[in-house]
C-alpha cells in the first residue's frame, strides 16, 4: 500500500477500522513497531468488506475487497466450527457457543512489521491477550509470534499452511475461567519484514457475556455480566490490552456498578 494509500485509510480516533502505524521515534520504550490495516466482517452484511476498501481506498481495490471478503467469510465458518469442538470439551451442546456468535461483527487485521535496526529496544506487539472470543492467525515464514507459558517465552515457529487459534479474554469469561487467555507477543528483527492475518471472533455487541449454568455450579461466578461492547469500550479507552485485561475490566465495571448502586 503506498504512503497515501495509508493516509486515505488512516485510522480516526476512537474508530476501530483503517490503516495506523506505530512504529515512529519509539527506541525509548518497547511500544508496538507494526504497521496495521483492520476492518469489520458481518455475515449479514453482504458484501460488507468490498465496500469497506472501495469507500476508503477507491474503486481499484475492489478486486482486493473481494479476496479478504471471501477471506472472512471462510474465518468464520471456521471459527463457529471450533466453537463447536469447544462446546462439546465442556459438556454443552455443540451448538451452544455457535448459535452465540453466529450474528457477531468479527474483526479482520492485517499486520505488518517491518525491519528494525535495534530489533531488542521494540517489540511488534507486546504481551498481551486477545480481548476478544477466539483469535485465527495466518502468519508468514519470517516468525516472530511468541508465547508465555510456565514463566518462559517460547517461539511459535511457522508452519506452511497450518493456522494458530488462541482463546481471548471474552472466551474466558463465556467459561467462567475453565479457558484460559493466551499471553502472547510479537518480536521483530533485522533483516525481514514479517506479516500477518488476524481474524477474531467477536459476539453481538449487545449480547451478554456469562457462563453456561453448569459451568457455574451454585452460581459461583470469576466474572460479572457484561456485554462485549463494555469490554471493547474499556479497550478501546481506558485501557489498553495486555496480559491483565480481564481483571482491570472486572475492577472498572464492578467499580460502575458500585457507583451506580449508590448514586
Amino acid at each position: 500500500m503506498t504512503l497515501s494509500n495509508k493516509l486515505r485509510a488512516q485510522r480516526k480516533p476512537n474508530s476501530l477500522w483503517g490503516h495506523s502505524i506505530a512504529h515512529n521515534a519509539r527506541f525509548s520504550s518497547k511500544l508496538p513497531w507494526k504497521e496495521t490495516f483492520s476492518f469489520g466482517y458481518h455475515e449479514n452484511s453482504p458484501d460488507s468488506v468490498v465496500g469497506f476498501f472501495k469507500s476508503t481506498l477507491g474503486m481499484d481495490f475492489e478486486p482486493a475487497g473481494k479476496v479478504y471478503q471471501k477471506y472472512c467469510e471462510e474465518m468464520k465458518k471456521l471459527a463457529l466450527s471450533i466453537t463447536e469442538l469447544l462446546a462439546i470439551s465442556l459438556g454443552l451442546d455443540r451448538s451452544y457457543y455457535r448459535e452465540f456468535f453466529e450474528d457477531g461483527c468479527s474483526i479482520m487485521r492485517c499486520n505488518s512489521y517491518p525491519p528494525c535496526q535495534e530489533p531488542s529496544l521494540v517489540l511488534g506487539t507486546g504481551p498481551h491477550c486477545d480481548p476478544t472470543a477466539l483469535t485465527i492467525l495466518h502468519q508468514d515464514q519470517v516468525g516472530g509470534l511468541e508465547v508465555f507459558v510456565n514463566d518462559k517465552w517460547y517461539k511459535v515457529r511457522p508452519r506452511p499452511h497450518a493456522l494458530v487459534v488462541n482463546i481471548g479474554d471474552t472466551f474466558v469469561a463465556l467459561t467462567n475461567g475453565v479457558y484460559k487467555s493466551c499471553l502472547h507477543r510479537a518480536v521483530v528483527n533485522r533483516h525481514s519484514e514479517r506479516r500477518s492475518l488476524a481474524f477474531f471472533l467477536c459476539p453481538r455487541e449487545d449480547k451478554v457475556v456469562a457462563p453456561a449454568p453448569k459451568l457455574a455450579p451454585g452460581g459461583s461466578r470469576k466474572y460479572p455480566d457484561f456485554t462485549w461492547s463494555d469490554l471493547l469500550r474499556f479497550t478501546q479507552r481506558h485501557y489498553r490490552a495486555d496480559q491483565s485485561t480481564l481483571p482491570k475490566f472486572t475492577e472498572w465495571l464492578l467499580s460502575l456498578q458500585d457507583r451506580t448502586l449508590y448514586s
